[in-house]
């Protein structure tokens, strides 16, 4: 199990995310917009770096949803290997069978 504080952080940072999309994709439009003037687009990039940082979408880190574990993870189901492992040995995952020899 992770440390709760580094999965509530890493919610957080989700929130954020989320909530300045729109204006960061704004900005980053504008900023890169070859067509404006130069005084244009580096206004924008200043207002892009007031903007918070945790508010980047590169910061989040993908975890596993039943134990927090950053690594291993698997993007289909949103788990990692473990926690995988666990639940198609016990047929909680539909589709999954667990392959032994």
């Amino acid at each position: 199990m992770a440390k709760k504080s580094s999965v509530e952080k890493n919610k957080h940072r989700l929130k954020l995310v989320k909530q300045f999309a729109g204006r960061r994709q704004r900005l980053k439009a504008i900023a890169d917009d070859a067509t404006l003037t130069m005084e244009e687009r580096f206004s924008a990039r200043l207002k892009l770096a007031e903007l918070p940082r945790n508010s980047s979408a590169v910061r989040l880190r993908n975890r596993c949803e039943v134990s927090g574990r950053p690594r291993a993870f698997t993007s289909k189901m949103k788990m990692s290997r473990i926690a995988v492992r666990e639940l198609g040995s016990k047929g909680l995952i539909p589709g999954l069978v667990k392959s032994s020899w």
